[in-house]
């Protein structure tokens, strides 16, 4: 692709500007949006997201569309898994409702900015060490095994990091409206809204950490990693709204984000090989004999795995709640209070 200065100050403008419309518009007053309000925001980000991908299909070929729409796609089921610990977060620190929106706007724009430093550091990696592709590769391995057998019982309001942050800074007790601090008896302490958006900004430097590697495993061009972050993380602050209860459902995304990240990271290493520059392996010379896979069948395997995970996790829960139900029917049936 041919991405001149214009064209990245003309996106990244742009992209700021969402944003920004984003607070004034719907965040700046404290409010729960409604579900009608979260679903037209988020069928809109989705639809433009799609659009953008089409725009880059036909301008500059559908090898670059489709791993835009990889991206995108792998991008988008980070980013929901990321909502899911959002959710944990504002849960263990009891966020009122209300103000849950400024919290989501906070963590996504962080989240956006920490994603924006890795991908210039991955793209200068790239152009300058080929095998920056093999520390990739075996990073997103480990990353995959820690996603499948990773246990989301610890409570982030009470792990290692808010403990040293809390040794250190003053903390009331109580929410005071939005505010991140607050004076109380001629001496200013932080509030626990701030200990929130510190949490969540620690999150967004995990999954930036799990993002950017995947996503150059699907394309090596910076613009095409920036513009999918963008969209997968523009309308996540709706989509937290609308599928709120639905998060709590998918208990098996873990495992294919797992998947996804496993296949991404073989992938990735046969990349290495081919671009192999390394003295110690095949002397130095590039490695070709397995073939590179090919962008179709990597959306094609995200896509699947996606919607795997979605549809057993959906019949998983629903099938709990059928035998938790029958249970009790069952316990009504011989006379005994099931309470």
């Amino acid at each position: 692709m041919n991405i001149t200065p214009l064209v990245w100050i003309i996106t990244i403008a742009v992209t700021i500007a969402f944003f920004v419309y984003e607070f004034y518009a719907h965040v700046r007053k404290p409010h729960e949006p409604s579900i009608g309000e979260s679903a037209r925001w988020s069928a809109f980000y989705i639809g433009l997201a799609l659009l953008f991908g089409v725009g880059i299909g036909i301008v500059s070929g559908w090898t670059y569309g489709g791993e835009y729409f990889a991206g995108y796609l792998t991008e988008k089921a980070l980013s929901i898994d990321n909502l899911f610990v959002f959710l944990i977060v504002m849960t263990s620190f009891a966020v009122p409702r209300i103000y849950q929106q400024k919290v989501l706007m906070i963590g996504i724009v962080i989240a956006l900015i920490m994603r924006g430093i890795f991908i210039a550091v991955g793209a200068a990696l790239i152009e300058n060490f080929a095998w920056v592709f093999y520390a990739f590769g075996a990073l997103l391995l480990y990353l995959a095994y820690r996603q499948a057998f990773a246990h989301g019982d610890s409570n982030p309001a009470d792990g290692k990091f808010m403990r040293f942050v809390r040794r250190h800074l003053p903390v009331s007790d109580e929410y005071n409206g939005d505010k991140l601090t607050v004076v109380m008896d001629g001496r200013r302490f932080v509030t626990p809204m701030l200990l929130v958006i510190v949490a969540i900004g620690f999150v967004d430097l995990i999954f930036a950490v799990d993002s950017i590697p995947a996503i150059y495993g699907l394309t090596d061009e910076a613009y095409i990693v920036f513009t999918a972050n963008a969209f997968a993380l523009m309308g996540l602050r709706q989509l937290y709204f609308l599928i709120g209860g639905l998060l709590q459902r998918l208990v098996y995304l873990a495992q294919g984000l797992a998947v996804i990240l496993a296949f991404i990271g073989v992938k990735l290493l046969i990349h290495a090989l081919h671009k192999n520059e390394l003295p110690f392996i095949n002397g130095g010379e590039p490695f070709t004999v397995i073939p590179e896979i090919p962008i179709w069948l990597s959306l094609l395997f995200i896509a699947a795995t996606v919607v795997v995970a979605t549809v057993a996790s959906l019949l998983k829960t629903r099938g709990d709640r059928l035998r938790q139900t029958d249970a009790v029917s069952e316990e009504i049936t011989k006379g005994h209070d099931p309470r």
